[in-house]
């Protein structure tokens, strides 16, 4: 492979920025807010699952007391 010298890598750098696609302020606010929604979603039903695993394993552990 050949060596690129730093202003040549650098040029290519700034080529490669000028590319990029932002999002719109839109974009972002939908996405933040789809984030947050399943998170909520995410936390509430790891919750149940880990409600419901407890409440077993109680039920076990008097059966064997």
């Amino acid at each position: 492979m050949a060596k690129t010298s730093p202003n040549e890598f650098f040029n290519q750098v700034k080529a490669e920025a000028r590319k990029v696609v932002w999002p719109t302020r839109q974009e972002t606010t939908s996405t933040a807010i789809f984030v947050a929604l399943m998170m909520v979603l995410l936390s509430v039903f790891f919750l149940g699952i880990d409600s419901l695993f407890g409440y077993v394993v109680k039920i076990l552990l008097s059966l064997a007391s």
